[in-house]
């Protein structure tokens, strides 16, 4: 292996472990935080909470037009190429576009708030509260703005502190509001929190020095044409899966009751959530990776076949894991009476590996800003998904859930490997089919072993898998970033030293 690529390497694994950390760290600080607001509000309070974001969140995802993911590209794109003009350019129509859309949605909740209180409480007596309530969508946005320049320009560590304060920030500001107003301090703590962070996120991204240069209106929206209509597209494919997952949850409650829904939602929080977050801390170092080389092809397959070699290595304990001991997992992030979701994590366990090789594909629609593609390979996979997980829960309950969450990654994979083949002349490298093979396999050796077995012959045996599939991911973690030699020269100098003192 060359030293480019074992560079190469060493940036993913080291991004993929700093924001991976970070993802844990905002999951712990969120549960503390639940646990407060659980305490301090009740039941009454939580739902108001809830009440609240359902509505700003609708109108957000509207008015802000998938700039926080799309934009990335753009910045990232200039970012490679060493202009400094075209970086200057780009981000100022950026912080231009951020500021035009958060006071579009702070308009549009200002206009719509009688019927966003009317729609959520069955009163107006909230519409006030959501007018004071529409500030946060401006500041949240150009929050993104900033975050947007931060992940573009990769100072992936500015990023990482910015959203570890901003969480720590969010715990320590709303618990005394709570605790001394109540239900009256939601407001209060919404706002509060929105204004810590946008003062965090313009600290570290004022760090970039960006030179100062005029954007014309007409420039703004010539520049920023592909940007909005990009982000539109990933906005609208957000919307679609948010209305899959409702129409889901409604057919699940229609012939199961709802407590069939609330197993459902407790197994796929764990894997979105939990399991989920390997990928999304893949995803803010990958995707400006990804964006700053999307011209060349060969560079494409290469970033690919690496990112879905470090992940795999990754993931695939973490889901051997999962598989054998997710009952002890659902008794303590849950109860007993959640213990009936355990098959169908199984079977989504086996889903999410097969997910992680049609993810690392399908973001080269994104960093190419192929909108349409995009837009088309997305809705047939939610289409499908939806056909499959409804036959699925009608033929076998939760099981079939799982196998059909399973099965549409299946397709998905076929789907947009055969369309990156014919239109990128795409293909994995051998290390990665190599790689992918052998813990697939086990995977699928550990999901019979749990499906067939029980009891302390299940552990065992689903045990050595744990540990083969542990053993494999630390050699080849080890073969790409040579790990124990970072741990040899300080035992070896160690020893000398003991050696010296005799």
């Amino acid at each position: 292996m060359t030293d480019e690529n074992k560079s190469s390497y060493r940036s993913i694994f080291k991004a993929t472990s700093l924001f991976g950390g970070v993802q844990v760290y905002q999951i712990l600080i969120q549960i503390i935080k639940s646990k407060f607001v659980a305490v301090l509000l009740g039941p009454a309070g939580v739902g108001i909470m809830g009440l609240y974001q359902s509505g700003l969140q609708l109108i957000q995802q509207l008015s802000s037009m998938g700039l926080s993911q799309s934009a990335v590209r753009d910045v990232s794109e200039a970012n490679g190429s060493n202009d400094m003009q075209r970086i200057a350019k780009t981000v100022t129509v950026v912080r231009k576009l951020v500021w035009i859309t958060g006071l579009l949605g702070l308009v549009l909740v200002v206009c719509f708030s009688p019927l966003l209180s009317k729609a959520s409480f069955g009163n107006y007596d909230y519409t006030i509260p959501f007018i004071i309530l529409s500030v946060t969508l401006l500041l949240d946005q150009l929050s993104a703005g900033q975050k947007v320049v931060l992940q573009g320009m990769r100072r992936l560590k500015d990023l990482a502190k910015c959203s570890a304060f901003g969480v720590t920030f969010g715990l320590f500001t709303s618990v005394p509001l709570y605790y001394w107003l109540g239900i009256e301090g939601i407001v209060p703590t919404f706002l509060l929190s929105s204004v810590c962070t946008l003062l965090l996120s313009w600290f570290y991204s004022r760090k970039i020095k960006i030179e100062k240069v005029k954007v014309t209106p007409k420039q703004t929206f010539e520049h920023g044409k592909l940007m909005l209509v990009m982000g539109v597209s990933m906005s609208l494919s957000g919307i679609l899966n948010t209305a899959v997952a409702y129409a889901l949850r409604g057919f699940i409650q229609a012939n199961g009751g709802v407590e069939q829904v609330g197993l459902f939602q407790a197994g796929f929080i764990i894997m979105t959530t939990y399991v989920g977050m390997v990928m999304n801390a893949i995803a803010t170092d990958y995707y400006p990776r990804l964006a700053a080389i999307n011209k060349d092809n060969q560079k494409c397959r290469e970033a690919v076949s690496q990112q879905g070699e470090i992940g795999v290595m990754i993931l695939a304990p973490m889901l051997t894991i999962c598989l054998v001991f997710m009952p002890f997992v659902l008794k303590i992030l849950y109860s007993d009476r959640f213990l009936a979701a355990n098959e169908y994590i199984s079977w989504a366990c086996l889903g999410m590996m097969l997910r992680l090789s049609s993810w690392v594909i399908s973001f080269l629609f994104v960093a190419k800003a192929e909108s349409k593609l995009f837009m088309i390979n997305e809705l047939s996979a939610n289409l499908y998904y939806l056909v499959f997980s409804l036959i699925g829960y009608k033929t076998f309950g939760l099981v079939g859930l799982g196998i059909a969450f399973a099965l549409e990654y299946v397709v998905y994979f076929v789907q947009c490997y055969l369309i990156v083949r014919k239109r990128y002349d795409f293909s994995f490298s051998n290390s990665f089919i190599k790689c992918y093979g052998i813990q697939l396999l086990l995977i699928i050796t550990c999901l019979v072993i749990v499906l067939l077995l029980d009891g302390w012959l299940k552990y065992t045996t689903g045990s050595v898998i744990i540990a083969i599939s542990c053993y494999m991911g630390f050699k080849g973690l080890n073969e790409k970033l040579e790990l124990l030699s970072l741990v040899k020269p300080v035992s070896y100098t160690h020893l000398r030293a003991h050696e010296t003192a005799a």
